[in-house]
């Protein structure tokens, strides 16, 4: 069952369009990453979704909820956990989950039932009561989670949850993740810069660039499409024509002295590279990685527009007529 469905979302600032012909379908209880360099069009895309950002054209369903006829309806459907922190750090943990809860207007009983649920979900029960300036990055990242999942959201947006936070915080902030994903098929849709974080996380992931969805499907199935595994080379004056020869080779670049050859079967074919190619200094193997797959359609060049900009920020410049 599809829980959000866009239908030729489109979004214009002036000359600018920043996305292009959107149609997507998320399931429940799927974790969909939508992945993209700065300025490719995801943050506008989630800004329409969660109805901080009108489409120019087009619209999109979110829990059965037209975005434009029912944002409220489609509000109260949705947790949305930000990349910059908006906890009130005056205020305790505890406190900030009954003010969440009272804008929700959830009935006193239920609400204190579900503070003490998410509160133990993330690890925070026994520091409830302190103020939130007193606590570390990781653990107002999890009662920012925890107060996303307060009113039972059937959509969850996660804007570079773990951005900034040790390994073992982000490793454990995905473990409460996949539990509610498990347990209230809570359907998760992620933004991250971490590609491994996506591969290990994503059921499917959508690449989107310059407003576009340029690829769409599983981790494993996007790797694949790389054609095997990448062999690295470090040698000069290397024939490129010798190596194309080969057939298992399906794709050959070259980056100053080091030479970058996609191999399908390299274990049977390894010896045969390396004697297309004499004087070799260095060899790396290494199977396809979403940053391959990510490289592959999104180019090298570096992007600067949008970076560092959040949902919030950039819906705000944009109902400004910035992007």
């Amino acid at each position: 069952m599809a829980v959000i469905e866009t239908d030729h979302l489109r979004r214009e600032f002036e000359k600018l369009v920043a996305v292009e012909d959107l149609n997507l379908r998320i399931e429940r209880g799927e974790v969909f990453g939508l992945l993209g360099p700065n300025g490719a069009g995801k943050t506008t895309t989630i800004s329409m979704l969660v109805t901080l950002l009108k489409p120019t054209r087009g619209t999109a369903r979110v829990n059965g909820c037209d975005i434009l006829a029912e944002p409220a309806k489609v509000r109260r459907s949705i947790g949305i956990v930000f990349q910059d922190q908006t906890l009130d750090t005056l205020l305790t943990g505890r406190e900030n989950l009954e003010l969440h809860a009272r804008l929700y207007g959830m009935p006193r009983g239920l609400r204190e039932r579900r503070i003490d649920e998410l509160l133990a979900l993330v690890d925070l029960a026994g520091r409830a009561g302190d103020v939130v300036k007193k606590y570390s990055g990781g653990m107002r990242r999890r009662l920012e989670i925890a107060r996303g999942l307060l009113h039972r959201p059937t959509v969850l947006f996660l804007d570079e949850p773990t951005l900034g936070l040790d390994p073992q915080t982000r490793t454990r902030t995905w473990d409460y993740v996949k539990r509610i994903v498990r347990e209230e098929q809570t359907t998760v849709v992620l933004t991250t810069h971490y590609m491994e974080e996506a591969d290990l996380m994503c059921d499917r992931i959508g690449i989107i660039d310059h407003g576009r969805i340029v690829a769409l499907d599983r981790p494993s199935s996007l790797k694949a499409q790389i054609g095997g595994a990448v062999v690295r080379l470090r040698a000069k004056d290397a024939d490129l024509k010798a190596l194309r020869a080969i057939p298992a080779v399906t794709a050959v670049e070259a980056r100053g002295d080091w030479i970058e050859a996609s191999v399908r079967e390299v274990h049977l074919h390894l010896p045969a590279i390396l004697a297309a190619v004499p004087n070799v200094e260095s060899v790396e193997v290494h199977a396809p990685t979403l940053d391959d797959v990510f490289l592959k359609y999104t180019g090298r060049e570096f992007r600067e527009e949008g970076e560092g900009e959040g949902w919030m920020e950039a819906a705000f410049k944009a109902n400004q007529g910035g992007r």
